[in-house]
């Protein structure tokens, strides 16, 4: 069992490459989903076959599914929206602006990924490629989990315990709805759901990410941002896909300077990303639609290779003994010291890179020592812990640029 995800900044065909890529597996024997998370589906419109909210039969041993996103949030949120909503009512809010209030940004698309989940469980297919949203609505569908489950492990068992201890005096003394029961199990339900979709997202023997790019400065340096934020949360990223390179066999010179351009981009690309494979698709002469031209796309793009293997091998993470310490190493490429934050709080690691902000538990072998200090050792952020004097909570070290 594999699961794909493709991603890429709006525009780059990140739709089209992940159809392909499901249809050329399909076409192997491989029993293949393709679903959608990307709120502005357009799966459907790729493969030019209609596709429902539930996995359609497209061909043989190839099955589609655009999640219907809302549906999903409906099923798995209402019993805590209701209680929200009885709160804001209480509180005076208007009934429109209190739908609206009482539905967290993103996570209608989080719930989405319980579809992935479900499907995997099914053990009806052999790989899943999931189509998800832009770069920007990724990164926060993927750090939802982490950032949700972080919440709910240390916050929600102390709101749970004082609510019990509160309820029977505050339901003397005032109106105000107060959560019980049932609503904490559902959160308790909620916290379950997102585990067990983090863990088959951070497998990296089951799971990876394909950046989906274009030779344009901008994309790049885009994919470059998000290949860094997809380290920080634990999510392997083994080929970027080059996508509309412009052929050798165009001779019109009216294209000559958009080569050269795009050769000096597609030389970034390399020297950004590499060991990582790069995968090249051109420019064709038409838009690529329907499952003729897909499987054009697919053999370009994967010609013999299986375009389930796992491509590249990354740890995100690791963890060494160094003397009579250890070392965090965290892979964080492009990251620079001005992107860097890091701090230590109790059992917790808190590292910060640009507006993304992932907290670590940490192991076991590494609660008992001090921060030492941190660097940078080529593409990863190095974090030293020894044995020391004990540090107040709130401990703070600046990454520093090192060798």
């Amino acid at each position: 069992m594999r699961i794909l995800l493709f991603t890429g900044k709006g525009g780059v065909g990140k739709t089209t490459v992940a159809a392909a890529t499901a249809l050329r597996a399909a076409r192997s024997g491989q029993r293949v989903l393709a679903m959608s998370t990307d709120p502005a589906h357009s799966l459907a419109d790729s493969f030019d076959l209609p596709i429902g909210g539930e996995a359609t039969p497209l061909e043989k041993n190839l099955f589609g599914q655009q999640i219907d996103a809302q549906k999903r949030l409906e099923e798995g949120w209402r019993e805590i929206q209701d209680y929200v909503l009885s709160l804001l009512d209480w509180g005076g809010v208007d009934a429109v602006a209190a739908e609206e209030l009482s539905i967290i940004p993103g996570l209608d698309e989080i719930f989405s990924l319980t579809d992935v989940k479900k499907a995997h469980d099914s053990g009806s297919y052999d790989l899943l490629v999931v189509d998800c949203a832009p770069t920007a609505e990724t990164l926060r569908l993927l750090s939802l989990p982490d950032a949700m489950n972080w919440y709910i492990e240390r916050i929600f068992p102390v709101e749970r315990r004082v609510m019990k201890v509160v309820r029977p005096v505050l339901s003397r003394v005032t109106s105000m709805p107060i959560a019980d029961d049932r609503i904490f199990a559902a959160i308790s339900r909620l916290h379950q759901q997102l585990e067990s979709v983090q863990k088959l997202l951070v497998d990296q023997g089951l799971t990876n990410v394909r950046l989906v790019v274009n030779a344009e400065r901008m994309v790049i340096a885009e994919a470059r941002r998000t290949y860094t934020y997809l380290n920080l949360f634990g999510y392997a990223v083994d080929a970027v896909v080059c996508n509309r390179l412009i052929p050798q066999t165009v001779t019109d010179p009216y294209f000559e300077q958009w080569k050269k351009i795009q050769a000096e981009h597609l030389n970034e690309i390399y020297q950004s990303f590499s060991p990582i494979p790069i995968l090249k698709v051109p420019l064709y002469e038409r838009e690529m639609v329907g499952l003729d031209l897909l499987d054009r796309l697919g053999v370009e793009l994967y010609g013999d290779t299986d375009p389930t293997a796992r491509l590249h091998d990354d740890e995100p993470m690791k963890i060494r003994k160094k003397g009579s310490g250890y070392e965090l190493a965290l892979h964080l490429p492009f990251a620079g010291k001005s992107d860097l934050d890091l701090m230590r709080k109790g059992d917790d690691l808190y590292v910060r890179v640009g507006s993304y902000k992932r907290t670590f538990l940490l192991p076991s072998v590494l609660l008992r020592l001090d921060i030492g200090g941190a660097t940078f050792e080529d593409d990863r952020l190095v974090i030293s812990f020894s044995k020391g004097e004990q540090k107040p909570d709130g401990t703070r070290k600046e990454a520093r640029g090192g060798t």
